[in-house]
This record gives structure tokens, sequence and C-alpha cells, in this order.
């Protein structure tokens, strides 16, 4: 495929094995739609006992014993609280953080130059990942709020149904800060995590094609670019995980009720630097690894189905 574009300029947007047009960049909305929305959805009962173990640790002492709580206080119900929000919230975050990455990526790429781009390729990454996540999170952050209050009200005290909930949520926003009170401790916690999640996916990805698989990425079979795709995602979301575990403790303890009106800063300092990096961590760890792993392959599959092909290479 010719790099040039029509004009005869280099461009970014034909890079691939196919243009980068305003219909591939649809079809990569749906693939991030189908890669976040199915992923979280599918763990909500491990998001339920992770958020419970950050806002309540001498109740939930851990994952296993969390669940068994979940399940003897409040039944198969209470496992998948949340599931509504949870799959609308990152299916809306996943069409803008997978869409806009490969749309800022070809962007920020024209604005460098063929030079600078093929020089400073992790810059690119970074800034690509971190403008399309600010969107995302604008379209997640009403959901995810729901979600954890959902998730962390003792049995009875909120409404579980999507709908009530969201009701309840709009008609008691002036405490809840309904709908983008979270805004700001989802982008410290999002954007870092999503700048990580990128970047060393592409960098693994691009470690395999330079070491392991070294012949051009389109003469291997799709299975085996899909077993990178794979292999580089659950890697990417093992040191994300660690990156944003503090700002995600924050956040799900500003849903906690004893929390209701203290800033983010109050929060921070009463429950100390290595509770708020720790507790939940080991479940946080196995959840995003697997998580970021399938999220990864249910894209690039989706992609590959549509002959756009697989992201990442040399």
């Amino acid at each position: 495929m010719s790099h040039l574009a029509p004009t005869g300029k280099w461009d970014a947007r034909y890079l691939g094995p196919v243009p980068h047009d305003s219909s591939y960049y649809a079809k990569c909305m749906l693939g991030g739609v189908l890669a976040c929305g199915i992923t979280h959805a599918g763990i909500t009962p491990l998001d339920v006992a992770k958020c419970n173990m950050q806002v309540n640790p001498t109740k939930y002492k851990g994952l296993t014993s969390g669940l068994a709580t979940l399940l003897r206080e409040e039944g198969q119900t209470g496992i998948w609280k949340g599931f509504g929000p949870t799959f609308v919230g990152y299916s809306l975050q996943g069409m803008f953080k997978y869409g806009l990455y490969e749309v800022f990526k070809d962007q920020y790429m024209n604005l460098a130059g063929e030079e600078l781009s093929n020089k400073y390729k992790p810059a690119i990454w970074l800034a690509g990942s971190a403008s399309a996540e600010v969107f995302a999170d604008i379209a997640l952050c009403p959901l995810e709020m729901t979600k954890v209050k959902i998730q962390t009200s003792p049995s009875g005290t909120f409404p579980t149904a999507f709908g009530a909930a969201l009701a309840e949520m709009s008609k008691t926003k002036v405490e809840t800060r309904y709908p983008f009170g979270s805004l700001v401790p989802l982008w410290s916690r999002q954007i870092p995590y999503t700048m990580a999640k990128f970047f060393f996916f592409e960098k693994i990805v691009q470690v395999f094609y330079t070491r392991v698989f070294t012949e051009p990425k389109e003469s291997y079979a799709k299975t085996t670019q899909l077993g990178v795709t794979f292999a580089s995602g659950y890697l990417a979301g093992v040191v994300c995980a660690i990156v944003s575990h503090p700002a995600d403790s924050v956040v799900s303890l500003m849903g906690k009720p004893a929390n209701k009106g203290k800033s983010i800063g109050t929060i921070a300092s009463e429950t100390g630097f290595v509770a708020l990096a720790t507790k939940g961590l080991g479940t946080r760890v196995l959840m995003i690894g697997t998580l970021t792993g399938f999220q990864w392959w249910i894209y690039d599959s989706f992609k590959a189905s549509m002959g756009l092909g697989t992201t990442g290479g040399k």
C-alpha cells in the first residue's frame, strides 16, 4: 500500500492495509463498543467485590470472601449489581477510546510529518490515547457514578434497577454531584491508565514483531497476529492496573455515604497512599490484565474480520 495520499503527499491515513476514511473510523468505533461493553459487563461480580473492598475493607477483606459475603447477604442479584450502567457506560467509553485514538493518532502523525512520526512514535501513541480518553470519560462519567452508587450502597438503600437508579441520581444530584462530579478523579484514573494501556500495548506488539516474529506482519496467520494482540494486551493491562489503582480507589470511596461532601484531597489523606495503592490491587491486576487482553483481542478480531488489519507493528 502506498503511503502517499492521492495528492502525492505523505499521509498517515494511507499507511495501513486500507485507507483511514470515515468508514474506517466508524468501524473502529464499533469495535471499541464491542471490546469494552462486553468485557466490563462480563466481569461485573469482580467489580462489585473490588468496589466494596475499597469502600469497606473491614467487612470485605478479599475477593473470594467478599463475593461469598455478597452472595450470602444479597444472593445472585447482589454480585450482578450495576450490570446495566456498566454495559452502556463502557460501550460508550470504548466507542470514543478506540475510535478517537485512531483519529487522533493519524492527525498527530500528519501534524508531525513523516520523519518526526517515525522518530517519536511513543509520543504519538501517548498524545493520541490521552486525547481520546478525555472525550471517552465525559461519555462514561454519569454511568460510572451510577454504577458505583448501586454497587456500594447497603442493600435496600438505593435502587438497583438501571432506570430507577438514574432517576434517583438525578433527583439527588446536589449530594451525589451527578452527572459530572466524578469527572476529575475519573480523568486522573483513566487518562494515565489509557496512556499506559495504549503505549505498552503498541510497544509490546512492536517488540514481538521486531524480536520474535521478524517477517512482515502480514505474512503471519491471523491466529498468530491475534495471539500477539492478546499477549500484548494482557501484559499492558497489568502495568495499567498498578499505575491507575490509587485514583480508582478514590473514585470508589467518593460513593461511600461517610465521605459525602468531602474533597478528593481529604478522602486521599484520610485513607493514606499505601491503602489507596494496595487495597484491592491483586483483584484489579487479575481483572484488568484479563480485561485488557480480551479488549484488544475483541477489537483486533473485529478489525481483522472487517479487513482493516490488526493494530500495531514494527
